[in-house]
């Protein structure tokens, strides 16, 4: 028999969910309640979740602003190996968990809870990201997940509840809710709902970051991105946090009408899902990101780091961000960035990111070698006939044997 639950912090956003959650922990563990609420800039107001915990006679509440540390230590790492899930996702809500899962650790540890709660439900992947996260931190902390245990297993049934409990309810969330929504600085997600015939193409009242290509500029937008050891620095020659940086880029790629994506992809528990993101600024540094490697990495690092990539995307999407092989992936490709410096140059028109041009004092292009015009002696066009047919012999030995 599991030892009664002292203190829980509980991932709270303030929304009818996680307020149910927080009122249903205080009846069925008689446990004192710790809220945690991190601003990812998700673009909400977070007071009204502090007055909503104090209403409901929380004591400890903590709201922390975690834009910078998310950035920097979350989505840069990332982003320096070109992660992208079954080739499209950019894996903005996989990549907000972990941050999540730590800072309530940290806490817990802090206010000396024995447990901790968050409010993901029994089907997605969110409670296997959490709570890797905190068993990889904590490894015998207790972990409570309401949508495992409770009945209420409906719409109907939470509003219920919630009535029965005088707790407030947002008018919005007394109708069905169209989909339900995800954001952080990277990027928002939508998916339920009117989203789950995958069919349907989705109304453009889903989309709430960017205009749609269609209404967006007649007019190209370039922009210049600086990088320094892979991660970027600069925005139009201006220095900028990596919080401020990306958010610099989003407002970019939304006017533009950048980043959107219609995806049905695999979750780690089986089922497949469609969501609907839009990551306008992830779209537009990744990009650059490619722009920048493609002169001052190694054909051989390169072609590496992109049989490695899915791996880590995998591995990120799949909550392992603390795993020792995620670690060991990290190393390889922090070091294979060492030399990822320069300006890239990219042009951003009605939903689409091109890059055209690029430049580093660690560039490997060399104009004398791939010139079509006079190259002084350079390259000996005539050593590519042994090169040819040393890679040849092997298909003409196979040849031969087949007549």
């Amino acid at each position: 028999m599991e030892k009664p639950v002292k203190k829980v912090v509980l991932a709270y956003s303030g929304g009818l969910d996680t307020s149910i959650i927080l009122k249903w922990l205080q009846d069925t563990y008689r446990c004192e309640v710790v809220t945690f609420t991190a601003d990812l800039g998700q673009g909400e107001e977070l007071e009204p979740a502090r007055k909503k915990a104090q209403m409901m006679g929380i004591k400890e509440i903590f709201i922390d602003d975690l834009r910078e540390e998310f950035v920097r230590d979350f989505v840069m790492p990332m982003f320096r190996a070109n992660a992208l899930y079954e080739g499209q996702y950019l894996l903005g809500t996989s990549i907000a968990r972990p941050l999540i899962a730590k800072r309530q650790i940290e806490i817990a540890r802090q206010v000396g809870a024995d447990a901790v709660c968050h409010g993901a439900t029994g089907k997605g992947n969110d409670q296997v990201r959490f709570e890797l996260g905190y068993y990889a931190l904590e490894p015998n902390i207790r972990v409570i997940a309401p949508w495992r245990e409770w009945k209420l297993d409906s719409r109907t049934k939470l509003l219920e509840y919630a009535e029965q409990h005088q707790i407030p309810i947002a008018k919005d969330k007394r109708g069905e809710a169209p989909f339900s929504v995800d954001a952080n600085l990277l990027h928002i997600s939508a998916e339920g709902k009117v989203l789950e015939d995958p069919w349907q193409e989705p109304e453009e009242f889903v989309y709430s970051r960017s205009v749609s290509p269609e209404k967006a500029p007649d007019k190209p937008e370039y922009v210049e991105i600086e990088f320094e050891k892979g991660d970027p620095v600069a925005v139009n020659g201006k220095k900028l946090s990596p919080a401020a940086m990306l958010t610099e880029l989003n407002a970019i790629g939304g006017r533009n009408g950048i980043g959107r994506l219609d995806l049905v992809e695999n979750r780690f528990v089986g089922m497949k899902s469609r969501g609907v993101y839009e990551t306008p600024g992830g779209t537009i540094w990744q990009a650059a990101h490619r722009g920048i490697e493609s002169i001052t990495l190694d054909r051989g690092a390169m072609h590496l780091k992109d049989e490695l990539m899915p791996r880590y995307a995998e591995l990120v999407y799949y909550g392992f961000w603390f795993a020792p092989e995620r670690e060991m992936l990290q190393a390889a490709i922090d070091k294979s960035q060492a030399n990822v410096s320069g300006t890239v140059r990219v042009k951003c028109y009605k939903g689409s990111v091109s890059v055209v041009g690029r430049k580093s004092p660690n560039s490997l292009y060399s104009l004398k070698h791939v010139t079509f015009e006079e190259d002084a002696g350079a390259y000996n066009q005539r050593d590519a006939e042994g090169f040819i047919k040393l890679n040849a012999l092997r298909l003409r030995l196979a040849a031969s044997k087949r007549k």
